[in-house]
């Protein structure tokens, strides 16, 4: 999937609405969390990961109205880090994983419906 224009912005954004299944203000809560902040493969400078970063812009988007071409692009790459974590789901309760935890950085919280 990509940004695009017309049919395909709009699809990204549709998919970007889907993926995130989270309020603007629950991610903006749990990034708060040693659990958050505790997950994901930190940033070359070491200060956070790269999940907690995206996880900040995408509430950001939630509450923004009017989306750049690199907004649209950062919901794709949101849709595609989703689409292939939750495909990689491990065995038993994954409650209190790191797993679910990646997850939620990104806005998608897989035990909700």
């Amino acid at each position: 999937m990509t940004a695009g224009d017309g049919d395909e912005r709009e699809n990204t954004i549709a998919a970007f609405r889907d993926a995130v299944n989270r309020t603007a203000a629950e991610p903006e809560r749990w990034l708060e969390t040693d659990e958050s902040r505790g997950v994901g493969q930190k940033k070359d400078d070491g200060s956070e990961s790269v999940g907690h970063e995206s996880g900040r812009r995408i509430v950001a988007l939630l509450r923004k109205a009017d989306l750049t071409d690199d907004d649209v692009a950062h919901m794709c790459k949101v849709v595609g880090y989703v689409e292939r974590h939750t495909a990689q789901r491990p065995d038993g309760d994954v409650t209190r994983t790191p797993w679910r935890y990646s997850l939620m950085n990104r806005g998608h919280d897989p035990r909700k419906s």
